[in-house]
């Protein structure tokens, strides 16, 4: 009989079912009987979330596939014994048609620093159906001296990819207080190659394709969520991974959103796609996206009473609040701030046309007294560079270079997609004032060579000094190439130049009558709320961000072995995280540490690598992503896309040095590592902080390890660990 069987399919199925008892909570433990249709009625299983000293948010998906329609009436038992042998709450409660049949109801009254069981029970046809045992925790009670652990992760995307660092988290079966989700937990797209690969069986397949966004062409083409429909498909999807389903049954987690529960490198309902193309703004897809998440999710931010919360309560755009904190005994304070909902647009658009000029000559000269004296000597050596020379192309004398400069514009926005009506709406919206002479010069040597090959005359070059011609910052010297993308607006951007526009606009704001802060990322009321709950006196205050705070630096300026003189500069790689608001961050900083605040610690997401470093004076850690492409992996294909091979000087210092040289640009760095998968454990205590990186190479995350032996997991996972003391990170 055996050798009918593959070992190794024997193997996968001894794994499978060793699998599905982890952790003591299966029914056979518990006295309740197994149930093969479980699956069937709660094909998401259970989940908990929001943990406080006396509630928790319990959370479950309950429908009956022959009535799909209709409410499913359940009882949900808590208890603080895994055999439910007694009961401190046992009520019935209604998985509504209307909200996609998920179930979130807040438990209160409960004791402190206690693990709770819970399950879900559905009754049809007098036959009961149980939902998995579920295990939470409450927090300890204010003023508990008590060290606390937990973990931290971020972006899971679920196409092509698996959660091989939640399994490995399953297998090390810490004893956590809770998990903190850092954004990106679902991915609203359905296969974009720029980012996304299938290996055929892990896809996504909206049941309402017609309501979606369709993106891209031909064998390119994907869908992004945009109706409700189709951003709950993604989260019902992404639960059905049994994996995530054991974590979410273990742990209770706390959850922020990023950008891709909405539309990747969003700023408020604004999305991305077209890089200033076409406007995006998007309020109601905005909203269903918050409808779901609101729905799938374990989180009160409705401010509920102890029972069922209503997903339809909770405001949303532009009214949303899920920015929170949490208390963990007398050594933790959890600051979960929100960085998407309410920030401005990103400094640069992405339709800024390369000439105009970003900071006029005037605009320089009145923030030049507030600006430190270093960077005063950057702006006086401007104002006497040709390379910063602008002219007004409104001026008489140059309507005819306004012409050549507006008829380029047109022609170059006609090849990225615009009608030749809408290309020259744009351009004379757009080709105007005080235009860089650096820049229109190319153009202008490109039309006169068109123009000499058509027999006409050419037009003469503009001035870089002389009557007329000024000096300011352009949105060229910031690193914009084109008339819409990525490159010099939301990437690689150059950062002396990026780093003066942003603080010179912060100073003009300063000035401004009323005053106005331009770079609020946080908006006005989260900031002050925020301030406020960092005075805390409990031990450490850990600021959640969804996105870094460790500065991702490339000074290529002294690499004189990179052939393009151009690339020969010092650049951000990503200004959508905090990068993008440099001086907003360095004042947030700077005000931290000015009012006092002792051992804060920010923990953030996003970028897909891990960074262990100190920013204005504050530790800063960055998770790894749990399946999402590696800042490595993405990296490289936008260089190969820009024409640079992998044998190239640029490509080397960019990808296959990237940690090197991201290390060289930035002294408060400790660790970097842009290749890895993973997570951060954390365990707080009075006097110090212990952070551990577990890691795994991006190569083994298209792999399902599911489905092999625990040694063949943890066999690929490496750990780095490091102790948060006075304000710095070491090694241990």
């Amino acid at each position: 009989m055996f050798d009918k069987f593959k070992r190794r399919s024997f193997l996968q199925a001894v794994v499978a079912v060793a699998a599905s008892t982890a952790f003591g909570c299966s029914d056979d433990e518990n006295g309740a009987p197994p149930s093969d249709d479980r699956a069937k009625y709660f094909p998401q299983s259970v989940a908990s979330g929001d943990p406080r000293a006396d509630s928790v948010v319990l959370w479950v998906r309950a429908v009956d596939p022959d009535n799909a329609s209709a409410d499913a009436r359940l009882r949900l038992e808590v208890s603080t014994s895994e055999d439910f042998g007694t009961l401190v709450l046992n009520e019935q409660f209604s998985a509504l048609a209307q909200n996609d049949h998920a179930l979130k109801v807040k438990v209160t009254n409960l004791s402190p620093r206690t693990t709770y069981y819970y399950r879900f029970t559905f009754e049809k046809d007098g036959q009961k159906f149980t939902t998995a045992t579920g295990r939470t925790r409450t927090a300890p009670a204010a003023g508990d001296d008590v060290p606390v652990k937990f973990a931290f992760a971020s972006c899971q995307d679920y196409i092509g990819r698996y959660f091989n660092a939640w399994q490995r988290l399953l297998q090390l079966n810490p004893d956590l207080d809770f998990i903190v989700f850092l954004g990106d937990y679902i991915y609203e797209t359905t296969g974009d190659a720029s980012f996304q690969s299938s290996n055929g069986q892990r896809s996504v397949f909206f049941s309402e394709p017609e309501k979606a966004l369709r993106q891209g062409k031909g064998l390119a083409a994907f869908y992004a969520a945009n109706a409700l429909s189709n951003y709950r498909d993604l989260y019902k999807n992404l639960r059905t991974d049994k994996v995530i389903q054991r974590v979410h049954e273990r742990y209770p987690f706390i959850v922020m959103w990023d950008d891709h529960e909405f539309s990747d490198d969003c700023h408020g309902a604004t999305a991305t796609y077209t890089d200033g193309l076409t406007n995006e703004e998007q309020v109601e897809r905005r909203r269903n996206a918050e409808q779901a998440f609101f729905e799938y999710i374990p989180l009160d931010n409705t401010n509920a009473n102890a029972g069922a919360i209503d997903p339809t309560a909770a405001p949303r755009f532009p009214d949303t609040r899920i920015y929170r904190d949490f208390e963990f005994g007398r050594n933790l304070k959890l600051v979960v701030t929100d960085f998407r909902t309410h920030r401005p647009d990103h400094l640069i658009p992405e339709d800024a046309y390369p000439g105009t000029v970003a900071l006029t000559e005037q605009e320089l000269r009145a923030a030049l007294p507030a600006l430190p004296e270093a960077v005063q000597a950057q702006v006086q050596g401007m104002l006497a560079s040709g390379t910063f020379a602008y002219v007004d192309i409104d001026a008489e004398v140059y309507s005819n270079h306004k012409l050549a400069l507006q008829g380029a514009y047109v022609q170059q926005a006609m090849q990225a997609g615009l009608t030749q009506e809408q290309a020259a709406a744009k351009a004379a919206g757009t080709v105007k004032g005080g235009i860089s002479v650096y820049y229109a010069n190319q153009v202008l040597d490109a039309v006169n060579e068109a123009r000499r090959a058509a027999g006409a005359p050419a037009l003469p070059r503009f001035p870089t000094a002389g009557e007329g011609v000024l000096h300011g910052l352009a949105f060229v010297h910031m690193g914009k190439p084109g008339l819409f993308g990525i490159q010099g607006s939301r990437y690689i951007v150059v950062k002396p130049a990026f780093d003066l526009f942003a603080g010179v606009k912060y100073q003009l704001g300063r000035l401004a009558n009323p005053p106005k802060n331009t770079q609020n990322a946080l908006g006005t009321e989260q900031r002050e709320w925020f301030l406020q709950s960092v005075q805390a006196t409990n031990t450490w205050k850990i600021i959640v961000s969804s996105v870094s705070l460790t500065s991702m630096v490339f000074d290529l300026s002294g690499k004189t072995d990179i052939p393009d003189p151009t690339l020969r500069q010092t650049f951000y790689f990503n200004v959508d995280q905090w990068d993008g608001f440099p001086t907003e961050k360095a004042a947030l900083l700077g005000t931290l540490k000015a009012s006092g605040v002792q051992n804060a610690l920010f923990i953030s997401g996003d970028i897909h690598a891990s960074f262990a470093s100190v920013e204005g004076g504050v530790p800063t850690l960055t998770a790894p992503a749990i399946s999402s492409g590696s800042i490595k992996e993405l990296a490289g294909l936008a260089l190969l896309g820009a024409g640079y091979g992998s044998g190239s000087t640029v490509y080397r210092y960019i990808v296959k040095e990237l940690e090197d040289t991201m290390k060289a640009a930035h002294r408060g760095m400790r660790f970097a590592d842009g290749d890895a998968h993973g997570f951060v454990m954390m365990e707080v205590k009075a006097d110090e902080a212990l952070a551990t990186f577990h890691l795994i190479p991006s190569s083994e995350i298209t792999k399902d390890y599911s489905l092999r032996t625990d040694e063949e997991l943890s066999g690929k996972f490496a750990t780095k660990q490091f102790r948060i003391k006075n304000d710095e990170i070491t090694a241990i």
